[in-house]
Parts: structure tokens; sequence; C-alpha cells
């Protein structure tokens, strides 16, 4: 018919649009005899619209035609992206990094640099004043750090041989605290009743201790040889057990609180209605909850360890001399800070960038994993 219009709509998908086409008729401005153009009408109204392909794709997918498809992120990439927008939190990271690979290689370092952290250079210390030759504690090419008050013993050398002391007894004690903090913690959360309670009242008796005063008298009673260890390991072991034995009920209660949050959530719900038992949901559902903030609280917990074994160290209960740490460096700083102030500010400054790289890296796994308590 004259003036009909034909829709096609080609294909059913829903971006393929309509196309709409006008047959040549006497409002077509065509040549044929007897089709006069009405009056009003111009060329553009009535020009032949261009009939569109109907599986021609649209403009926007032509314009995304080729290029890399969304994919989803996992949630430790996530944290990982948040992670590294904090400055802050990196340079800890890398400064953590940096500690642990000195400590670990810190024999072969001092092989290397010729360097012996028991070696007396009397030479370099005046007889008289008893304080290193030369400004700033005897710094030199030779000794970058200076040597010690009366010994003339490299102080850079005694700084490597203390960082993997303090690093081992601080991971270690962290570590034993964790593995009995959680475990105290999921089972007194997860089946709570007279559990929860004696747990509780277990963690409230060690939290009762007078923590330094235990540490000094096991760590004095226990000198020599005890269970077939002697010497450096002895003691090594005794900081370990004292400090990670009685520090396990700081993160057994954050522990046990996230379990009384978790063990109502949905998933939880649902391993119990297909049948799953305690261990299995404690294991397979409620620890890879808890991962994030045990591994927070543990890279918290390290520099505080590191602290507490330098304070056994100050106090005379730590490590042994002739034994390099950093807690007895400042012990014998006490006595000889007035004739070589450098003398203390070095290893408090180890400890003081120690601690406080740690500290920037929790802060910062923590707003990373858990971006809710920024």
């Amino acid at each position: 018919m004259p003036g009909a219009t034909l829709f096609q709509t080609g294909s059913l998908r829903p971006h393929i649009a309509t196309c709409v086409t006008f047959r040549k008729s006497r409002y077509s401005g065509g040549s044929q005899a007897g089709h006069r153009r009405p009056r009003g009408v111009s060329n553009a109204m009535t020009a032949p619209i261009e009939t569109t392909r109907a599986d021609a794709q649209p403009e926007t997918v032509l314009e995304g035609a080729g290029r890399k498809e969304i994919e989803g992120r996992s949630l430790g990439r996530i944290a990982w992206t948040r992670f590294k927008r904090d400055k802050a939190a990196m340079a800890g990271g890398i400064v953590v990094v940096l500690l642990i690979l000195v400590a670990m290689l810190s024999k072969p370092l001092q092989s290397l640099l010729g360097l012996d952290p028991n070696a007396f250079n009397q030479s370099l210390v005046d007889p008289v004043m008893l304080a290193p030759k030369g400004s700033l504690g005897g710094i030199s090419w030779d000794h970058p750090l200076g040597v010690e008050p009366q010994t003339g013993r490299d102080i850079l050398a005694r700084i490597l041989e203390g960082s993997w002391v303090s690093l081992v007894v601080a991971v270690g004690s962290t570590l034993l605290s964790v593995v009995i903090g959680v475990v105290m913690g999921v089972v007194a959360g997860f089946y709570g009743g007279w559990v929860d309670s004696f747990i509780s009242r277990l963690m409230d008796t060690f939290l009762a201790f007078p923590l330094l005063l235990f540490a000094i008298s096991i760590s004095a009673s226990l000198q020599g040889n005890a269970f077939g260890l002697e010497g450096l390991t002895l003691r090594i072991a005794v900081l370990i057990f004292v400090i990670g034995f009685f520090s396990w009920p700081y993160i057994g209660r954050i522990v046990r609180a996230q379990t009384l949050s978790l063990r109502e959530r949905e998933f939880v719900e649902a391993a119990r209605s297909l049948g799953a038992r305690g261990p299995f949901i404690l294991f397979r559902e409620l620890l890879p909850n808890l991962i994030a903030p045990i591994l927070v609280y543990a890279t918290l917990l390290i520099p505080t360890n590191i602290l507490f074994e330098a304070s056994l160290s100050f106090l005379g209960v730590g490590i042994a001399p002739p034994q390099a740490s950093w807690g007895g460096m400042l012990t014998q700083a006490v006595d000889l800070y007035e004739v070589d102030p450098m003398f203390m500010v070095i290893p408090g400054m180890a400890i003081f960038i120690t601690v406080l790289a740690f500290n920037l890296l929790g802060d910062g796994l923590r707003d990373a994993l858990d971006p809710r308590g920024k």
C-alpha cells in the first residue's frame, strides 16, 4: 500500500534496534508519475532511511571489541591493593623484610665485612678516658658505627649479632602465644557454657600474674644446664617459653570475641544443617575467617616481645654476655653513656626502628584486611 510503514525487527535480541524503512511512495520524493509531494514536507523528511542489517552489532559492542575482559578480584588481591596505597605500611614492610634478611645473614655479613663481635681493639680506645678515639664514638671506614668504650669491640658487628637473637626470641614467643591463644579462644567461643567459663577464668588467672617478676625469677633460676640444653640455647628457649606462655591470654580474648560473633553466622548454620560436627566447623569454617585478626595481632605482638626481651637482657636475666644482644648493649651503656653517648644511641635506635617498622606493618595490615575498622 502506498504510504505504508514496515517495521523490520530482524532479531529478538535486546541490543538490536528496531529498524524502520519507508517504501517509495508518493511521500518518498520519487519520480513516478502521479505521485506528488504534499506541501510542507521537505526532502530531508521524505528521504529514504537506510535499512540496518538485523545482525549488526551496536556501537557500544563494537567499541569494546578486542579489549581485556573484566576479571573478578579475590579478597587477597583487594587487601594487597589497599595495602599498597598505604605508604607508611609499605615502608614498614620493607624495613621488616630487610631486618629479617640481616638477621638471617648476620654471620655471612660479618665474615664478608671482616667483623668479629667479640674481638677487642684496645688500640682504638683512650687508656685514660676509656672513650673511643675519634669523634662520634670512633666512627670510621673500618668501623662504620664506631667501637665500644673500654673494650673497643665493633658496634656494627654486635648489632648484626644481636639482631638474630632479638628476632628469634620475639618471633618464637609470638608463635607460641598465638598457637595457645588461638586454640583456647576458638574452643571457648565456639562451645560456650562451662568450657567458656573455665577458659575465661584461666585467662584471668594468667593475666593476674606479674609477668616481669615471674620472668625474672624463672630466667634467673634456670642457669647452666636444664632440659638437656645449656648456654645460649637454654637462655633463648627459656625466654621464648616465658614470654610466649604468659602472653597467650591477650590474643585468646580477641579470638574468643571474634568466634562468638562468627558462630552465629549463616555459613556456620549451613554447615550444621549439612551434618558438620564441631571439629570440622572449627578448622574449616571458623579458622579461615580468623586469619586476618590473628595475623594483625601477631604482627603487633612481635615488637612488644622485642621490647620485653630487651628489658630482660637490660635487667641481667636475658641473654648473657659475651653474646651480643640489643638489650645487653643498653645495659652496658648505662655506666658509659657519659663517656660515649653513641654507645647508647645506636642500639636504642636499632630497637626503635625495628619496633616502629613492625607497628607500621601491623597497622597497615589491619586497615587492608578490615577496611571497616579504619
